[in-house]
């Protein structure tokens, strides 16, 4: 598979291109006033919530809020990316129908045959979400939880690494076990998969992770927020701070 995501270079992670600022992905984006504001900044993903969750929106607002994406003149526009959590096929259809997403992320326990027949049936890049319980260090089951990853190869185009959250599955806004992480980008790199961090990310921790880790991208929710709604300052200083790092 021809993995949009890189360039012909051959370089497989952000580790190896090392002059390539990491990717920055905000997701959770409800309100079309505030994706305006962010027009100006070097925002590589928008992401929208189509599972159950307090930024949950329909596809008619994720429609919208893509025709905002197409007002970006300074850079190339933000790819949009949908967050599923065990969608049916019937439920993607409707959304891709509505919404022309470029990315669909998959929150849930989706098979690498689900991922391989949503590959097949739309042009959009597939991120696969792997999930860790807050604080839980499991290193071995990691070793075993890569290889079962393998079969994903091929109908993946990134896997992000989140922090497991009882009722939505993810956008619990805390970290995990970061000493975690390496096992992963090693298996992501080795495989020209893309690897995303979420989880817990914000202004003053994300430079720490991208220096020590140095993860494709990052992907943020609560942490650019104030209250429960994004917050245009926090966006702008955490964007600074990843592409800065």
């Amino acid at each position: 598979m021809n993995n949009p995501i890189y360039d012909d270079t051959g370089a497989g992670s952000r580790k190896e291109e090392n002059l390539m600022p990491a990717a920055v992905k905000i997701c959770g984006l409800q309100d079309v006033e505030v994706l305006k504001s962010m027009i100006n900044l070097p925002v590589d993903y928008i992401g929208v919530v189509f599972a159950k969750s307090r930024r949950q929106i329909t596809p008619e607002k994720a429609a919208e809020l893509r025709s905002v994406l197409f007002e970006w003149s300074l850079h190339e526009r933000p790819k949009l990316a949908g967050v599923f959590v065990n969608p049916t096929m019937q439920e993607l259809k409707h959304v891709m129908e509505t919404v022309s997403l470029d990315v669909i992320q998959l929150h849930g326990q989706e098979s690498a045959e689900f991922c391989q027949q949503v590959k097949e049936l739309w042009d959009a890049e597939v991120f696969k979400v792997v999930s860790f319980p807050k604080d839980e260090t499991e290193q071995d089951a990691d070793y075993a939880a890569v290889q079962r990853l393998n079969d994903y190869v091929g109908f993946v185009d990134a896997i992000l690494l989140d922090t497991f959250d009882p009722l939505y599955g993810g956008g619990s806004g805390k970290t995990f076990a970061w000493e975690r992480i390496p096992v992963y980008a090693e298996w992501a790199a080795e495989r020209r998969i893309a690897m995303f961090v979420a989880g817990g990310l914000q202004t003053d921790n994300v430079q720490h992770l991208i220096q020590t880790y140095r993860p494709y991208g990052v992907d943020v929710s609560s942490g650019v927020e104030t209250e429960g709604l994004k917050d245009i300052s926090k966006i702008t200083a955490f964007v600074e701070r990843v592409k800065q790092a």
